[in-house]
């Protein structure tokens, strides 16, 4: 972390590695505000750390989501780095899926990062410095039965952000897309609500799914070297190449998991 950074804001910080996220920040010393629309683990994110602002958001209401920044810039005095994980994943076949499911998926996804980074980023090209850490995924990539709306709205967001630190080079302002592999969260267990689809049973089972706090860990390492495309641990590296070099084998593999 860079000694300039003295606050962040971290959205979707309600559960999983919003909180790890937040946690660690705060421990750090960071001045650190937290906004999901789940007040109840905001309130649990905030246990043992009393110092941290408290901000109940709707990622997906542009207005909403402006209060908030408005309000986190007041009581932080800037925002020097944003990391945004606010995000669901229910399961379904796309031709079983309504419409309006699709597309849920797609702005709270999407258009919830959208909304965050276009609220918090003017005040950061006017400082000329920042950060900002978004979520994206590996499924943005490596695509998945049961998966298509959340690999579509990972998909959009892997192209905006990397876009978006394109287009902010030498400003000050650093953009890292993170894309983790499948991560022991609670996104987890709304896959096994709904659809439940035997390559996320398979990775549960075999103790394949990633350590939360390990992906947070090689998150910061990587974000400290400046790496702006982050693929932590080695299975989102592996699905990443496997799906630029041999996509056709990667099908197979993944037809052969949900066959099982």
């Amino acid at each position: 972390m860079s000694n300039l950074e003295k606050t962040a804001l971290v959205v979707g910080a309600a559960s999983g590695m919003g909180r790890i996220h937040a946690r660690r920040l705060a421990s750090r010393g960071m001045k650190v505000a937290i906004a999901d629309r789940d007040e109840k683990g905001l309130a649990e994110t905030n246990a043992g750390h009393p110092e941290m602002l408290r901000l109940p958001c709707d990622v997906t209401d542009p207005e909403s989501v402006g209060r908030m920044v408005e309000r986190a810039l007041a009581e932080l005095g800037s925002i020097d780095r944003l990391v945004h994980t606010a995000g669901i994943m229910p399961t379904n076949l796309i031709v079983d899926a309504s419409p309006d499911e699709v597309k849920r998926v797609m702005r709270v996804n999407y258009e919830g990062a959208v909304n965050v980074v276009s609220a918090v980023l003017p005040s950061m090209r006017a400082a000329s410095k920042g950060r900002i850490i978004v979520y994206g995924s590996v499924a943005g990539y490596a695509l998945t039965p049961h998966l298509g709306a959340y690999c579509a709205s990972k998909a959009a967001t892997n192209a905006y952000v990397e876009i978006l630190g394109e287009e902010l080079k030498g400003t000050g302002v650093h953009v890292h897309l993170i894309c983790p592999p499948m991560v022991n969260t609670p996104l987890i267990e709304q896959a096994r609500g709904t659809s439940n689809p035997k390559s996320i049973q398979q990775a549960t089972r075999e103790g394949l799914l990633a350590d939360p706090e390990k992906v947070v860990e090689a998150v910061d390492r990587a974000v400290e070297k400046g790496e702006r495309v982050v693929f932590p641990l080695a299975a989102a590296k592996a699905l990443h190449l496997a799906r630029r070099y041999a996509p056709g084998l990667l099908w197979k593999i993944i037809r052969r998991s949900e066959e099982m």
